[in-house]
């Protein structure tokens, strides 16, 4: 059974989150965008812990349901705690697999910092310290670090203090079997570090609000069960975990270095000449992923694994239907071309990924249709992100927009003289 994922994102009880992040919403834009599986996210928090119940039912081993989307147990925890002298930051996604599980897990996890103020709880607890007490109650229950590259509280971030999962994790560390790529980082730019060939790499859009759900996910073909789950991903199974959706990854807002302040953003080779030092204000660089990528990589880029799960790069799909229009993807436009198309022709993955292009064009228009193809290709172009502010990929460019904008313009003038 072929069932898109995404495991890792947000309830309304986490900070800067959408109030409309409750189940039902949730799972009208789950339905909408052709996902079936979804992380509950933010199980320590008892508010949400209390919706949890209130909604859910079993649906099968380790699995849950709402109106005919399934849930499994999991929730985000910040990590930030001193270890030989040195200050560690990191952010792991747990999966749990009953409500029996999350109340021992959360029971354990509130000794070290309040569930309450946050649905991604910051805890003053080590990461192996954590990973054993979880497991010490759960054992079935697993941790998947997350967004591994971010800056300040990914794994292998610059700022997070670790260089590897083993320096992390300690002698649980074979226990990590998965790690999320994170928005900034894409399939490829992990392949180059040997260490992480053993480990299956999955993709969540860690999202704040519905409209985000999705925009990275997992394709997975197994009956939905948090067993099967998580044995795919432990054996890195290419028959059952079929592949990533990926945000491409300049477009993640700490792909490139930079200063947002300064206006300042470079690549890690203009970075290295300046020795990591911004050229305006004369302090250091926050030296973005792709830096920390070349510092730690073991092999040229490039380079494909023998066992590598393959991915799809896509842009979402409010967004193509904008730049076609030249409208805002949060727009009243937008949204009723977006909810037609996706009801019309299976959900937005399918738009985006397998549907017949000749469909999609006398459903939405040649233009849309036109722009899904070039995606499909990689045929984009790119600004990147660096230091917290988000990079924009197009299939259409300012100059070809620039262009149609004026062509438009003509067309209306000629009408007006007429």
């Amino acid at each position: 059974m072929k069932i898109v994922a995404d495991l890792h994102l947000h309830s309304r009880f986490s900070r800067a989150t959408s109030k409309n992040m409750r189940i039902p919403e949730m799972v009208r834009m789950a339905k909408l965008k052709g996902i079936g599986l979804l992380g509950t996210a933010d199980f320590t928090h008892p508010g949400w812990l209390d919706e949890l119940n209130r909604h859910l039912v079993e649906a099968g081993p380790g699995i849950y349901e709402y109106d005919g989307i399934k849930f499994i147990l999991t929730t985000e925890v910040s990590s930030i705690y001193t270890r030989k002298g040195a200050l560690r930051r990191i952010h792991n996604v747990i999966f749990a697999p009953s409500f029996d599980a999350v109340e021992k897990i959360s029971k354990f996890l509130g000794r070290f910092g309040s569930l309450t103020s946050d649905g991604r709880p910051t805890l003053g607890l080590d990461s192996e310290t954590m990973l054993e007490g979880v497991l010490s109650l759960s054992p079935e229950s697993f941790i998947v670090p997350a967004h591994i590259w971010t800056p300040w509280f990914g794994l292998l971030g610059s700022k997070s203090g670790f260089d590897s999962l083993q320096e992390c994790f300690g002698k649980y560390s074979d226990e990590i079997f998965a790690a999320e790529t994170g928005l900034s980082s894409d399939p490829p730019m992990n392949w180059r570090l040997s260490a992480l060939d053993r480990i299956t790499l999955i993709s969540n859009s860690d999202a704040h609000s519905p409209a985000r759900m999705g925009r990275e996910a997992n394709i997975f073909d197994i009956e939905p069960s948090f067993f099967e789950l998580k044995d795919a991903l432990k054996q890195k199974d290419p028959k059952r975990m079929l592949g990533t959706i990926e945000f491409f990854p300049q477009e993640g807002k700490y792909h490139y270095d930079g200063h947002r302040n300064c206006n300042v953003r470079l690549s890690p080779r203009e970075s290295i000449e300046g020795k990591n030092i911004c050229p305006r204000c004369g302090r250091p660089l926050t030296l973005g992923v792709l830096h920390r990528v070349e510092e730690l990589a073991d092999r040229p880029e490039g380079y494909h694994p023998a066992n590598a799960i393959p991915y799809y790069s896509i842009i979402p799909l409010a967004e193509l239907i904008g730049e076609a229009k030249g409208l805002g993807r949060d727009t009243a436009g937008v949204g009723h071309v977006y909810e037609r198309v996706c009801q019309e022709l299976g959900g937005e993955f399918n738009v985006l990924l397998w549907a017949d292009i000749e469909e999609i064009a006398k459903m939405a228009g040649r233009e849309i249709a036109e722009g899904i193809a070039r995606m499909r290709k990689g045929q984009v172009k790119v600004d990147e992100g660096y230091d917290g502010v988000f990079g924009t990929v197009s299939v259409f460019g300012k100059e070809e927009q620039a262009e149609k904008k004026e062509e438009e313009d003509k067309g209306h003038e000629q009408l007006s003289l007429f």
